[in-house]
């Protein structure tokens, strides 16, 4: 058997140890089912077998399986187009089939015991957790668009209660050892050492165990069905709740409290029944397959540098240099310090650093929470250097700029820092619109220069966006990706262009909610439409967050540039500057879209129906949204086009981690094929005759249908 391994021992307990690599995940393997199949079998017949004991090893591997087969699963299902039910079937009677082999079966449990690995210890008659900060439960197929389809929406229920286990369910969080214990999902917590010892003991004392839905008279914890104390919060309050927060674009939360709520009042086979077809109906559902390959799959194939240039040696940075102790350049400075790194961070003044800096150390502070705030302050604060001085970059393997947006301000720091650099050492500069080919003209060292677009706060967005300009070196892209890896980012690889991928898709969103604007269309109807498509900000409250005075400096560099009319932003360019004319630039001023009132919320600006009235006829939501959603969608097609981007899948992981794109499209050229090409071509077609060209579907779309 390559997943596991059994070892019976005098006393006649079997020590079950699964491979870590091999834990089952949201769907097992074909290999875990069969040799678990093999093993429940065994313990069921074998009469030298009193019980088990189930635990797995210290391996390296994710501890919720190969996300990879969790991938090809749904892909499969998708392409088959059958409900894959007779699978979530044979999971739940295998789980069965276990806890009623008339044989005590304990779990030993350590670590992060997530997905089907938690699945299969609630089958177990008693489970036992590891004393250690890292040992917690969790479910978190709702993350993936699925539900827990090894009975976990009917065994958790049953075993702390409906209301205690829909927020585990629908959140997917992991719980902590203590409040599992606390909520009874573990019976105790021992230390490592005693881990086996004790499940042993337990297995031997308690020959004649079951579980407690199996013993006569057993109801479930405050209830179930709708006449239960609980019903009206859990259910009722509970689906309103979750429409309230996915606006219907996800289907799984519904799906898994339609599970609960019918399986529960069944016995267990019949419960897990109905969980098993949920789970199928999912399996072929687009959203699920936009989550799993986007979110899971492709996001984990850009962490491991899948697009790494395989040629060049690894490399790690040993000291990093910054320049710049604004915002950006405080977040990468802390993401750095707490990745291990020493970091050296320069500003115009000593003053202006040191105060980066204590920034940076408070950051580290929040991020580290009430048990390890202080250690990483420490920490952080050991490992970054302030400084004025350009001679104390000279150590630095590789500088990071992140100065103010103008290619003046930027000529001057890389000319200055080139002088001190080793002639090895890599130049990466964090802007998000200015060309990197020009950037790199005014270093040194052209082949060494490369783009590192970070997204605020560094220090919680997951997404590097790596530019690639006209004399970037294969040696100097592998090195930034090697940095990404060590800062724990999720790296994309673009070539360089104006706005590169991520800018120009951002511009795209937050330039039609101004050209609605200008046409009249009501500004509360424009926001709330980008919610309900599931967008993370919407467009003019993020107009105020990044400032309107930064949205007109980009227009006028762009034309200063002699760019294309395409950059030019034409059909947004006179809100962006009337708006500066009446110095409502955005929250820093407490004056822009929004208003920001001392004390209160922020709330729409009532002038705004003055300086843009609103027309009679107001276009319907899903107008809005699509607007919203397929001009992003379009200018991804053309970044595809013109070698901006050469991956599908980096376009889609860029939108959503960067951008806050709707996760459950998958992406903005994943929602194309979720539409259905020759649907949304002849949609982008109806739009462009009502609101101009820029609607119009590239060539490139319309060779696909063809």
């Amino acid at each position: 058997m390559n997943t596991l391994s059994l070892a019976v021992d005098p006393a006649g307990v079997a020590l079950v140890t699964l491979r870590r690599p091999c834990l089952p995940a949201h769907v097992p393997s074909d290999a875990f089912m069969a040799d678990m199949q093999q093993v429940v079998e065994r313990i069921r017949q074998d009469p030298a077998i009193v019980g088990a004991v189930i635990t797995w090893d210290d391996g390296h591997g994710t501890p919720d399986g190969d996300i990879e087969a969790l991938g090809q699963f749904i892909e499969a299902a998708s392409t088959q187009g059958r409900p894959p039910v007779a699978a979530f079937l044979a999971q739940n009677q295998l789980m069965r089939s276990l806890e009623t082999a008339g044989k005590p079966v304990a779990a030993a449990m350590h670590g992060a015991v997530s997905g089907g690995a938690l699945e299969l210890c609630l089958a177990c008659h008693y489970r036992v957790i590891a004393d250690a900060e890292e040992s917690a439960v969790s479910l978190p197929a709702i993350q993936t668009g699925l539900l827990p389809a090894s009975g976990g929406t009917q065994r958790l229920p049953r075993l702390i209660g409906i209301e205690a286990a829909l927020p585990i369910l629908l959140d997917g969080h992991a719980v902590p050892q203590t409040r599992a214990r606390e909520l009874g999902i573990v019976d105790a917590i021992v230390p490592r050492a005693d881990l086996l010892a004790h499940a042993h003991a337990w297995v031997l004392a308690h020959p004649d165990a079951s579980q407690p839905w199996d013993r006569k008279g057993w109801r479930i914890p405050g209830g179930a069905g709708a006449l239960a104390e609980h019903a009206p919060r859990s259910f009722y309050a509970g689906m309103a709740q979750v429409r309230s927060r996915t606006h219907d674009n996800y289907p799984a939360p519904l799906a898994l409290l339609s599970a609960v709520y019918e399986g529960t009042q069944l016995p267990l086979e019949r419960g897990t029944a109905v969980d098993a077809r949920y789970a199928a109906q999912l399996a072929v559902d687009p959203v699920t397959r936009n989550l799993v390959r986007t979110l899971f799959v492709n996001r984990a194939r850009c962490e491991r540098l899948a697009s790494r240039p395989a040629a060049v040696p690894s490399s790690k940075v040993m000291k990093l240099g910054v320049l710049g102790a604004g915002m950006m350049g405080v977040g990468i400075a802390c993401s750095a310090a707490q990745a291990g790194l020493a970091v050296v961070l320069l500003d115009a003044s000593s003053g202006q650093a040191r105060a980066g800096k204590t920034r940076a150390v408070e950051s580290a502070r929040r991020m580290g929470g009430e048990a390890g705030g202080e250690a990483a302050a420490a920490q952080c604060d050991a490992r970054i250097a302030a400084t004025a001085r350009y001679e104390d970059l000279s150590e630095c393997d590789f500088v990071i700029e992140a100065v103010f947006e103008t290619r003046a301000v930027k000529s001057e720091v890389l000319g200055r820092v080139s002088e001190v650099l080793d002639g090895n050492a890599i130049l990466a500069s964090n802007t998000s619109t200015l060309p990197i080919s020009g950037l790199a003209t005014l270093s040194d060292r052209p082949a060494r220069f490369i783009g590192m677009h970070f997204f605020s706060p560094v220090e919680r967005m997951p997404l590097l966006e790596i530019i690639v300009g006209e004399q970037t070196s294969q040696e100097t892209l592998a090195r930034a990706m090697d940095l990404a890896r060590t800062l724990r980012k999720t790296p994309i690889v673009v070539n360089d262009s104006p706005g590169f991928f991520t800018s120009r898709i951002f511009c795209s969103y937050v330039d039609e909610a101004m050209a609605m604007l200008a046409e009249g269309v009501a500004p509360a109807l424009v926001e709330n439409a980008a919610r309900m498509t599931g967008m993370a900000a919407s467009p003019l409250a993020v107009l105020d967050e990044v400032s309107l005075d930064l949205q007109l400096r980009v227009v006028n560099q762009a034309i200063e540039d002699g760019l294309d009319e395409r950059f030019l932003r034409s059909h947004a360019r006179p809100v962006i500057a009337r708006m500066n004319a009446l110095g409502r630039t955005g929250r820093k001023c407490a004056a822009g879209f929004y208003v920001y009132p001392e004390g209160g919320r922020k709330h729409l600006w009532s002038g705004l129906a003055g300086e843009y009235p609103l027309k009679a006829d107001q276009p319907d939501v899903e107008v809005v949204k699509q607007r919203l959603l397929y001009i992003q969608a379009l200018e991804s097609v053309r970044c595809l086009d013109e070698g901006v981007i050469t991956s599908p899948a980096d376009a889609d992981i860029g939108a959503i981690l960067g951008l806050g794109f709707p996760s459950w499209t998958g992406g903005p050229l994943s929602l194309i094929e979720t539409v259905g090409v020759a649907r949304f071509i002849a949609t982008c077609e109806t739009l462009a005759a009502a609101h101009g060209a820029r609607f119009s579907p590239p060539p490139s779309l319309r060779s696909r249908v063809a």
